[in-house]
C-alpha cells in the first residue's frame, strides 16, 4: 500500500480544514473584564465559599468562650407555679406559706383530712457556683485556645483558597499558551502546505508529500480543539477557585512570566513552615487543649461550694400573700462515681496521646510536602532555561529545513519533524512556566507565607 493511503481517513476533513482561519477568536479567552492574579487572590480570599464556612465556625468559638465564663457568673431565675392538693402534708404546709394558719387547723380530723387547698407559687431564685472543682476555669481555658485554633485554620483555609485561585490562574495562562503554540504551528503548516503545493505543482515532488503536509493541519486542527476545551476547563476552573460564576468570563491580564529564581537553601523553608503553618499551630492548640482536658477531669475529685437564695411569694388567689426568703450555701464532695470521673481521665490522655501522634506524622509530612516543593520548584527553573535554548535552536533549525526543503535538498519529513520538534519545544518552555509558578504557590503555601500579595514572580519572603 502506498504510503500516503495510510493518511486517506483524514483527507476527509480538508475541505474544512482548508476553510478556516489562521486564528480563530475563541469568545471566552478574549470578552469580559481584564483580571490580574491580584484581583483573582482578592476575590478568592474575599468570596470563597470555603472562607464563609471557616467564619463561621471562629464565630461559634467565640461564642463558646462567652458561655464558657458564663460559669463563673451568678444565675438567676424565676418561675411561677400553681398545684390544688389534698394531700395532709402538703396542704398544712402550703397554709403554713400562705400565712393562713388558724387555730381549727390544728384540730386532728383536720390535719388527717384537709379540704383541697390551691397555692400560687411565685419563687425568685439565685444560685452562684462559688468554686465547680475549676471545671469553669479549665474550660474557659478551652474555649479560648479553641478560639484560637480556629482563627489560625480560618488563615490556613484562606492561604489554601489564595493557592488554589493562583495555581488556576496559572492554568488559564498555559491553556492561553497552549492554544497561541497550536496557532502558531497551524500557520507555519499552512506556509508549508502552500511550500509544497508549489513544488508539487512544479512536478519537483510526489504527492505524498502535499497529503503528509495537509494531514499535518489536520492533526493540528484537532489539536486545537482540544486546547479549546482545555482552556474552557481552566477558565471554569479559575471561577471557581474565586468563588465567582462558573460561566463567567475574564480577560486575564498577568502574563506567564519567570519571575525570579530561588536563591535560598532548603533548611529555611523547612524551618519557616515548622514556624508558620496555621494548620500545624493550629493542631498545636488542640494538644493544649486536650492537655487542659486531663487537668480538668482530675480536678472533678475535689469538693464544689455553691451559694444559693430563694425569695419566695405564696397566695391562694391573689387576694392575700405571704412570702419568705432563704439563703444558704453547700459543700459537695463526690466520694464514688463508679469509676467515671477515673475513665474521664483515662480517655483524655488516650485523647492528648492521639493528638501528639498526629503530629508527629504532620510535622514530616510538612518537611516533605517542603522538600517536594522547594525541588520541583528548583527543577521548573531549570527547565525554563533549557526550554527557552531549545526554542530558539528548534526556530533556527526550522528555518534551516524549510530553505533546504525549498530547494529540493530535504523531504517533506524532514520539514515535518522540525516542525514537531519547535511545537513541542514551545510547549516544553510554557509547561515549565506553568510548573515554576505553581510550585512557587505550594512552596509559599506550604511554609506558611502565602498572603494576597502573592504574585508568582519569585520566592516569599521567610520570615
Amino acid at each position: 500500500m502506498p504510503a500516503f493511503l495510510r493518511f486517506r481517513p483524514s483527507l476527509f476533513l480538508l475541505p474544512i480544514i482548508l476553510m478556516l482561519p489562521v486564528r480563530f477568536v475563541f469568545a471566552a479567552g478574549d470578552a469580559g473584564p481584564p483580571l490580574t492574579i491580584a484581583r483573582a487572590i482578592e476575590k478568592a480570599s474575599r468570596q470563597h465559599p470555603r472562607i464563609e464556612a471557616h467564619d463561621a465556625r471562629v464565630d461559634g468559638a467565640k461564642a463558646r468562650v462567652t458561655q464558657a465564663r458564663a460559669g463563673f457568673l451568678p444565675r438567676a431565675h424565676v418561675s411561677e407555679k400553681f398545684d390544688r392538693t389534698t394531700n395532709p402534708m402538703w396542704a398544712f404546709g402550703t397554709r403554713l406559706n400562705q400565712a393562713s394558719i388558724t387555730e381549727p387547723d390544728f384540730d386532728p380530723d383536720r390535719l388527717n383530712n384537709p379540704d383541697a387547698i390551691q397555692n400560687f407559687n411565685t419563687v425568685l431564685g439565685v444560685t452562684w457556683p462559688v468554686y465547680d472543682r475549676g471545671q469553669t476555669r479549665h474550660g474557659v481555658r478551652q474555649a479560648e485556645m479553641g478560639e484560637v485554633a480556629a482563627g489560625l485554620f480560618l488563615d490556613q483555609a484562606r492561604r489554601q483558597v489564595i493557592a488554589d485561585a493562583a495555581v488556576a490562574y496559572f492554568g488559564v495562562l498555559i491553556g492561553q499558551e497552549t492554544l497561541s503554540v497550536v496557532d502558531q504551528s497551524l500557520k507555519s503548516a499552512r506556509a508549508h502546505l502552500k511550500m509544497a503545493q508549489d513544488r508539487f505543482d512544479g512536478g519537483f515532488v510526489v504527492k505524498s508529500d502535499l497529503l503528509r503536509a495537509r494531514v499535518r493541519i489536520s492533526q493540528l486542527t484537532q489539536e486545537r480543539f482540544q486546547a479549546e476545551s482545555g482552556l474552557a476547563v481552566a477558565r471554569a476552573a479559575l471561577n471557581a477557585a474565586m468563588g465567582e460564576p462558573v460561566d463567567r468570563e475574564y480577560h486575564l491580564a498577568t502574563p506567564l512570566a519567570a519571575g525570579n529564581g530561588i536563591d535560598t537553601p532548603l533548611e529555611p523553608w523547612v524551618e519557616a513552615s515548622l514556624a508558620h503553618r496555621a494548620d500545624y499551630l493550629g493542631m498545636k492548640q488542640q494538644e493544649a487543649i486536650a492537655a487542659e482536658e486531663i487537668r480538668k477531669t482530675r480536678a472533678a475529685h475535689l469538693p464544689s461550694v455553691d451559694l444559693f437564695g430563694n425569695y419566695e411569694i405564696n397566695s391562694e388567689d391573689w387576694s392575700d400573700t405571704a412570702d419568705n426568703y432563704t439563703l444558704g450555701a453547700m459543700v459537695r464532695l463526690d466520694l464514688y462515681s463508679g469509676g467515671r470521673d477515673a475513665a474521664r481521665t483515662r480517655e483524655a490522655r488516650a485523647a492528648l496521646k492521639d493528638i501528639r501522634a498526629l503530629l508527629r506524622e504532620m510535622e514530616d509530612g510538612i518537611r516533605v510536602q517542603t522538600r517536594e516543593a522547594f525541588l520541583q520548584a528548583k527543577s521548573a527553573w531549570g527547565r525554563i532555561g533549557a526550554a527557552g535554548a531549545a526554542v530558539s535552536e528548534a526556530e533556527e533549525n526550522l528555518r534551516i529545513v524549510s530553505d533546504r526543503y525549498r530547494n529540493g535538498l530535504l523531504t517533506i519529513v524532514d520539514l515535518l519533524d522540525a516542525e514537531v520538534a519547535l511545537d513541542q519545544s514551545r510547549k516544553n518552555r510554557f509547561q515549565a512556566l506553568h510548573d515554576y509558578k505553581t510550585s512557587l504557590a505550594r512552596l509559599a503555601l506550604v511554609t506558611g507565607t502565602i498572603d494576597e500579595t502573592f504574585m508568582g514572580e519569585g520566592p516569599c519572603c521567610i520570615h
